[in-house]
């Protein structure tokens, strides 16, 4: 005896099952495909930041070129220090920067040509502001 399901108060077979449910499943994707999609921001380029202490005793102010490429932050200078970071795609912006055994973590974010955030490292902290310069 075959097995048969009730659809739509009629007798399907089991092996008509299998193809409805493709089917229904190819369906549903193509009007997921038809969505249109939101453009993300895109934070990549060259920006300059600046690196301002309020709190302890680090020099007062530093000025860096920052390259972001595919959201990952890169030092664009000549001075010898290491970024590591990355940049959301809703601008959130994470930052480890060092030098030697020093080292500081920033928190901020993006918003189209500007940022803003805060940073904290040894026994220092303070504020960062950054501009897109290409």
């Amino acid at each position: 005896m075959m097995a048969t399901v009730l659809a739509f108060g009629k007798n399907i077979h089991r092996g008509m099952l299998a193809p409805l449910v493709a089917f229904a499943l190819y369906a549903t994707s193509l009007n997921f495909a038809a969505t249109p999609t939101i453009a993300l921001p895109n934070y990549d380029g060259l920006w300059s930041v600046l690196i301002v202490t309020e709190k302890g005793d680090c020099d007062r102010g530093y000025r860096y070129p920052i390259r972001i490429t595919h959201g990952i932050l890169n030092n664009a200078g000549d001075a010898a220090f290491t970024i590591e970071g990355k940049v959301g795609p809703t601008g959130l912006i994470r930052v480890t920067v060092s030098h030697g055994n020093a080292s500081a973590n920033g928190v901020g974010q993006l918003a189209g040509n500007i940022g803003s955030g805060s940073w904290n490292g040894n026994s220092c902290s303070g504020i960062w502001s950054a501009e897109r310069r290409g």
